[in-house]
């Protein structure tokens, strides 16, 4: 009874026999790689670039392990599907093989051969040791030269498949998370260290290779953007953002390039990247002050903003007052200074009117106890005032010049000597001539102060030179500040005078009752010198 029970049930099939019932479901039975996805997996997996995790080929010791491919339509994954049964016999033995070369093919194939060859791409290797998978990585690397060879002799525009298969190697190439490490551990100094060795990713010969891919791919004429953007959509274009902070130069280089070009042809997702870049500003600026790529993008700024029409957007403004101008405020500012600077200036000589925002952002973010970093700012605040017109100029001189003559009086000889360097440019003595009566006071006294007792004789020199631009200009009022100034000089004689005589009486009555161990009470006359004279003294210097 139980035997007759037992053999009704269903027996478990062997895995011949499911090899052979799903080779019959639509999919190529010769390839074991696709056993195990059943019929309908290539049209029902994932249409996105983004499951390259998941549909993406892995290799182990140079052993395939699956393949898939994905599509958005029904109809495109049938002749995706179609196309990939094609790749069967490269694939059966679980090897990776070289594929024919596309001059070896007819014509009617290369498309077929293009798209085996991208999937056979999407093997990712590990470089971390230098001999293991030689042979693979260098099959890769000749497949991934042939592919760009390809791509620059294409001479018909690429299909949504085609478009959806490169942008799927793409991805399972480069967007990668990079190890933590390498940014968590660095301190802040490690900035200015100019010696420092660059990073090199032993990748790159593969790295390089699907750059240029991605590079000839979007600058292709037969890359219709319309169709394109599909996949080299906002995910794509943010997974290209967070490779910016690669430790890799080269790296950078070819991203700065896509990027641009990306820019340049999909319009539809300029304000997404203007956006974009904005959030990796102010994730840098206020929280990590750590990344590598804040140059690139801002050379990417650069050339967007010379494009930019006028009149100027308000959120065009926004981005110069909320982002760029606050760059300045990390420590590393060295590494970007001159990017930052050349967006800064080109929205100033778009806008004139931007300069008093753009002196006074700087005068805010103004080192203090940082030479280097104060000899860049009055450089770039030469380039600014360059670009300034005189009302403008008006509003924001009285802070400016109180920055400026204290840079005059700076005891290292660059910043002085930076600032003083302000009346060689021939726009800035214009307008500084022509606001003598407010400027010149201002900093006479510090021009006074270099000519009598500067340690270095460039400055003392250039000093004169400033003093006899003035003096030429406006002897009268040039005679006034020094009249007041030695009036201000002698008032603050008698100050230093008076203030030794309350401590020497101080110290007389302090030791006329210290033999005695009481309480030293002081009189109220001495007290009463002691508190007008400090009070004096505050008032001058607030002054």
């Amino acid at each position: 009874m139980i035997k007759q029970i037992l053999g009704k049930l269903p027996r478990k099939p062997s895995k011949s026999s499911q090899n052979d019932s799903n080779g019959d479901g639509g999919v190529n039975g010769n390839s074991s790689s696709y056993s195990s996805l059943g019929p309908n997996s290539l049209n029902n997996s994932k249409p996105s670039w983004a499951s390259s995790k998941s549909s993406g080929s892995r290799l182990n010791n140079g052993t395939l392990n699956s393949y898939s491919s994905s599509s958005n339509k029904s109809n495109q994954g049938q002749k995706t599907a179609s196309l990939a049964s094609q790749a069967g016999p490269v694939l059966a033995s679980g090897v990776y093989e070289a594929l024919p070369s596309f001059r070896d093919i007819p014509s009617s194939e290369k498309q077929s051969l293009f798209l085996r060859k991208l999937s056979m791409c999407c093997v990712f290797f590990d470089f971390s040791d230098p001999s293991k998978n030689l042979r693979e990585k260098d099959i890769k690397r000749q497949t991934l030269l042939e592919l760009v060879d390809y791509i620059l002799s294409v001479t018909s525009k690429f299909n949504e498949v085609a478009m959806q298969e490169i942008t799927r190697m793409v991805a399972a190439n480069l967007f990668r998370t990079f190890p933590s490490p390498n940014h968590d551990n660095k301190l802040l100094e490690m900035y200015d260290l100019e010696d420092e060795e660059p990073a090199m990713d032993p990748a790159w010969p593969h790295l390089q290779i699907v750059y240029e891919l991605l590079l000839r791919f979007v600058a292709s004429t037969e890359t219709d953007a319309k169709l394109a953007k599909r996949y080299i959509d906002h995910s794509f274009v943010l997974k290209l953002l967070d490779l910016f902070d690669s430790d890799d130069q080269r790296e950078r280089e070819y991203l700065k390039t896509i990027l641009h070009r990306i820019y340049g042809k999909f319009m539809v997702h300029r304000p997404f990247i203007r956006k974009a870049i904005n959030n990796i500003f102010y994730r840098f600026i206020f929280e990590t002050e750590k990344h590598n790529g804040i140059a690139e993008l801002l050379e990417i700024l650069g050339s967007i903003i010379n494009g930019f029409a006028l009149p100027l957007k308000e959120e065009h403004k926004l981005f110069l007052v909320r982002a760029l101008i606050p760059l300045h405020k990390p420590k590393c500012v060295s590494m970007y200074h001159q990017q930052v600077s050349y967006c800064i200036t080109q929205f100033v000589e778009k806008d004139f009117k931007l300069a008093d925002t753009v002196i006074r952002g700087l005068l805010k973010y103004w080192p203090v106890t940082n030479s280097s970093k104060e000899v860049m700012f009055l450089g770039e605040l030469e380039e600014v005032l360059e670009a300034t017109q005189a009302a403008e100029f008006q509003r924001c001189m009285v802070p400016l010049f109180r920055q400026i003559g204290r840079c005059l009086n700076s005891s290292h000889f660059q910043v002085a000597e930076r600032a003083l360097f302000l009346w060689n440019n021939d726009h800035i003595r214009n307008l500084i001539t022509h606001n003598r009566t407010i400027i010149l006071p201002m900093i006479f006294p510090a021009l006074e102060r270099n000519t009598r007792g500067h340690w270095n004789q460039a400055v003392q020199s250039l000093t004169l030179n400033v003093r006899k631009i003035f003096s030429d200009a406006d002897q009268l009022l040039f005679d006034e500040c020094l009249a007041r100034f030695q009036e201000d000089e002698l008032k603050e004689k008698e100050m230093q005078e008076k203030r030794e005589l309350t401590w020497k009486r101080l110290e007389y009555v302090a030791a006329s009752t210290a033999v005695s161990n009481e309480a030293v009470l002081v009189s109220r006359f001495v007290s009463s010198i002691a508190i007008s004279t400090s009070t004096s003294t505050k008032a001058m210097a607030g002054s």
